[in-house]
């Protein structure tokens, strides 16, 4: 219910928003923050419902069934801070009722720059450079001192050509690599652009110096790279993942690093994070970050402003514009 004295519906932030984001929270509605930034588990996020309208919540923030059966009837809507659902039981929230949404188109280019800087980190040898600079270990430039690979020429293999793998697509056209892909459908020509399509993943992934993952994390691509698709690869492939860390079997990747059948793997997400597969962490031929695909102030505030668009229009009385449930 609204809170009587302003009219206005009452939403809880499950965690700290962009300061832009949060004015607008507080100017719109009865708007409770977390200042601190706690994740709040499923027992206190369902005490912290008690008497809101709303949820504005993301993916840490997992709405299980049970956690959905848990909130408070007062609860109407959820909107999520992220374009990805896999933390919500949406079957479980349209049983109850419960509307959700999320923030798709916004973080298209923020993501593919992180592909792209993932390809060259990786191609490039970066973090063996910065650590050899930072641990004044450096001692001058040699001829054969960390030698990586030009993306100039080689084949691209995109596995997901949405709007982010087109837009990294573009991105690696300007680098003069090659481009391949890999969808549900194929796309019209024209926004092909040139790009040579292909009917399976087996079919792409024989033909990718680069392979960069745009898929979503569903049933069918659980561990899609894994032992038996990394042997596809050409010798010497590049492993970029910038979608969601269930699409990659850690472990094979890793042996696979550690014996040189992958030269290399860029990676800003992975399976169960926070926590990281450990046996990355002391490979010199990884090239990773703490999920940056969408850390801009540009795209986290447009998140943040997509997700308030949703509850104003269900408030207003109008459909939600990205309802998912």
């Amino acid at each position: 219910m609204n809170n009587p004295m302003t009219g206005r519906p009452r939403l809880l932030l499950t965690r700290t928003y962009p300061a832009a984001v949060e004015a607008r929270a507080r100017r719109d509605y009865e708007a409770e923050l977390n200042p601190e930034d706690t994740p709040y588990g499923p027992d206190e996020l369902i005490a912290r419902a008690a008497g809101k309208d709303a949820l504005l919540l993301c993916s840490p923030n997992r709405l299980t069934a049970e956690t959905i059966a848990g909130l408070p009837a007062s609860v109407r809507i959820a909107a999520t801070f992220s374009v990805g659902t896999d933390h919500i039981d949406l079957d479980a929230a349209r049983a109850r009722g419960l509307v959700v949404t999320n923030t798709p188109d916004v973080l298209t280019d923020a993501t593919a720059e992180i592909a792209l800087l993932l390809m060259l980190g990786a191609a490039r040898r970066a973090y063996e450079g910065e650590r050899l600079v930072r641990e004044a270990a450096w001692t001058g430039w040699t001829p054969t001192q960390l030698m990586g690979v030009e993306l100039m020429g080689r084949r691209l293999a995109i596995i997901g050509m949405g709007r982010i793998g087109q837009a990294l697509a573009r991105r690696a056209r300007a680098c003069g690599m090659e481009i391949h892909y890999h969808n549900r459908r194929r796309l019209p020509a024209d926004e092909e652009a040139g790009a040579t399509y292909h009917d399976s993943v087996e079919g792409i992934l024989e033909v990718a110096d680069v392979v960069s993952l745009h898929c979503p994390a569903t049933p069918e691509t659980q561990h899609l790279i894994n032992a038996r698709t990394i042997e596809l690869l050409p010798e010497g492939a590049i492993v970029v993942n910038t979608a969601r860390g269930a699409v990659v079997d850690d472990e094979a990747l890793i042996a696979a690093l550690k014996r040189g059948r992958v030269r290399a793997a860029g990676l800003d997400v992975f399976e169960g994070e926070p926590q990281v597969n450990p046996g990355y962490l002391d490979l010199a031929n990884t090239f990773l970050l703490p999920h940056l695909g969408s850390a801009t102030v540009e795209t986290r505030n447009a998140m943040g402003f997509r997700a308030l668009d949703n509850l104003d229009a269900y408030f207003r009385g109008d459909s939600p514009p990205d309802r998912v449930a």
